[in-house]
């Protein structure tokens, strides 16, 4: 793919995000998509067949940015309490953005495709997560900076635990006094104190 062509298929994976950040996932249709990125048909056509492949690209754009967190946060030498401290920011001000928010379209995306058995973006990003925690964790303990037996078992409980806290903040509302809360229980499990 060429760069101009790139550049337009990133064009439409962000104005599709900002309809699927609106509307969810059901409710979308590729003539919303149409109308947002002010493009025709076809044009939108020679890119993606249909929503559900429009909207894996946006979930597939979403796991590079949360990669990108772990990478740059790498570069700034930053000890891995500090990685992990600023993940968990990240992560509470993507909860915290309840109008910016992919998490409702990609439960009804998840739901409307029957796609438990099978391997999907929102899969992908939630192993990578754990992946990723799991080896900052064993890093930490490596340093000395964590307390932690099973770094595997406590990184799939992190994520777990923040999956948990987007379903509470579209269903029962968040407050970031509770979001910090669950940051500093998390650090504590692990041996460290949010200052």
């Amino acid at each position: 793919m060429g760069d101009k062509s790139l550049q337009k298929r990133n064009m439409i994976v962000e104005a599709a995000r900002e309809v699927f950040f609106k509307r969810g996932y059901r409710a979308v249709t590729m003539k919303d998509i149409v109308e947002a990125c002010g493009i025709s048909r076809g044009g939108l056509y020679l890119y993606f067949a249909n929503t559900k492949e429009l909207f894996e690209a946006v979930l597939e754009q979403e796991n590079q940015k949360v990669q990108s967190i772990f990478d740059s946060s790498m570069t700034k030498k930053a000890n891995p309490g500090e990685i992990l401290l600023m993940y968990l920011n990240e992560q509470k001000k993507e909860i915290l953005k309840k109008k910016d928010n992919l998490a409702v379209a990609t439960y009804e995306y998840m739901f409307e495709n029957e796609l438990l058995d099978i391997e999907t973006p929102f899969k992908r990003r939630f192993q990578e997560n754990v992946k990723a925690l799991e080896q900052l964790i064993a890093a930490g303990v490596g340093q000395e900076w964590m307390i932690c037996e099973s770094p595997s078992e406590a990184a799939r409980n992190i994520v777990y635990t923040l999956e948990g806290m987007k379903v509470a903040a579209q269903t029962i509302g968040v407050s970031a006094k509770v979001l910090d809360s669950q940051i500093e229980y998390i650090m504590g499990t692990l041996g460290m104190v949010v200052k």
